[in-house]
């Protein structure tokens, strides 16, 4: 099978890609580590009003389902008006979003305040940035993306750090004030040296015909079948590692663990994650996008049980690295294939839907964890059902690679060149 023929919005890399690879790792740090952030915030709040540590912790799921839903509204925006704007509105929200916090007394206007930070942080860094991202590049799109999906990692170890002191040196509404200062002192900035790519620029001046005739050129299939084969595997992807990820430390601590060295092993998971971003990234533009998504798919799905069936300390650090490295890869890849698979004019539209999907599997996953330890009580019987996401995942993936080699789009094994 030969590639198929160039298209006529191929990417030429430019310098100033690079640059949007440093704007959107930082502007990812301040997004991503919004998440930990509740954690760090749930015992000075409980102790403040009196609230639940469940009612608390639902300023993580007001996150992300308010990310995942305006997701889908800035990634047609993206498409249509670019992302400059969107992105100054991101900086605006996150910051608003600390500002009000600070003076907050009330649960709505705590959930109120997390939505607005999903919804315009997050939704738009965690979709139209990444998938942007990937449009500047040819040859070097998993490293960009890699880099860039770096900063969550590290926004996520470092945030809570930065967290934690502001709330000894002055309280916490003192460490949410501060908060607001910061994204804004930093993100309004890093928001005026966004750019659109230049394929990007083309495909909207083009039109539709133009950017039909990319998907094709790529994957043989249209767009928007192309986006559903990715959106059900990165629902099951999700699901698998959120069953993990977010019931570990209490899996830990039931054997006895104690709460610190459960803690300790989760870092040690996502420290891992930063890595396995960049190793996703090189080895996608080595092998290719979806022969990459499919093997890091296949290492969480085979780590994951066996937190489950091993009791020695030292197979659980090295299983968390393990973990750490596939599942980072895993998400490393699923970006990057959107980016090789959906056209450019419709790439922030469709990383939306894909984006969609992806949190609900990362909110499912985190529920069915808890559903079957409460049915069973243990989490043998949650983490054969993360497995079976998992392998119900690589079906899926095996399934589109057959629908684009049998449509006669691009080689699986060796990544689509665009021109330099």
């Amino acid at each position: 099978m030969t590639h198929a023929p160039q298209s006529p919005l191929s990417v030429r890399e430019q310098p100033y890609g690079w640059v949007m690879v440093a704007v959107t790792f930082l502007l990812s740090i301040l997004t991503f580590g919004g998440l930990p952030a509740v954690a760090v915030f749930i015992k000075p709040l409980t102790l403040e009003f009196g609230w639940t540590r469940g009612e608390t912790s639902l300023g993580y799921t007001a996150i992300a389902v308010s990310a995942a839903v305006a997701g889908l509204a800035y990634g047609e925006l993206a498409d249509r008006f670019g992302t400059r704007a969107i992105v100054a509105v991101a900086a605006v929200g996150m910051g608003a979003a600390y500002l009000l916090q600070s003076g907050q007394s009330t649960l709505t206007e705590y959930y109120l305040a997390h939505i607005l930070f999903g919804a315009t942080g997050l939704a738009v860094v965690s979709g139209p940035m990444l998938i942007g991202i990937g449009f500047w590049f040819g040859r070097n799109k998993g490293l960009a993306i890699g880099i860039v999906a770096c900063g969550g990692g590290v926004g996520q170890a470092l945030m809570p750090v930065v967290n934690h002191w502001l709330i000894e040196t002055g309280g916490w509404r003192s460490a949410l004030f501060d908060l607001g200062l910061i994204y804004l002192a930093l993100g309004i900035p890093l928001a005026l040296m966004v750019r659109d790519a230049p394929v990007r620029l083309a495909a909207r001046a083009a039109g539709g015909e133009a950017g039909g005739a990319l998907t094709q050129s790529q994957s043989g299939l249209p767009a928007y079948e192309v986006i559903a084969w990715l959106s059900a595997a990165v629902l099951l992807c999700c699901t698998c590692m959120s069953v993990l990820i977010v019931h570990l430390v209490p899996l830990l601590t039931d054997r006895g663990v104690d709460s610190s060295t459960a803690v300790q092993i989760l870092s040690a998971l996502m420290l891992a994650g930063a890595g396995g971003r960049l190793v996703g990234g090189t080895i996608a533009d080595r092998l290719g996008v979806l022969p990459t998504y499919f093997i890091m798919s296949l290492g969480q799905t085979a780590v994951v049980y066996w937190f489950v069936a091993v009791d020695s300390m030292l197979l659980i650090w090295l299983l968390a690295i393990l973990f750490g490295l596939f599942f980072a890869g895993v998400m490393v890849s699923f970006i990057t294939c959107c980016r090789e698979f959906i056209p450019p004019r419709i790439g922030g539209r469709g990383m939306a839907i894909v984006a969609l999907l992806g949190w609900g599997g990362m909110g499912f996953g985190g529920f069915l964890g808890g559903a079957g330890f409460d049915w069973t009580g243990d989490y043998r019987l949650a983490f054969a059902l993360a497995v079976a996401a998992g392998i119900a995942n690589l079906v899926v993936l095996a399934c589109f690679a057959g629908r684009i080699r049998r449509s006669g789009g691009m080689k699986l094994w060796l990544p689509h060149r665009a021109a330099a």
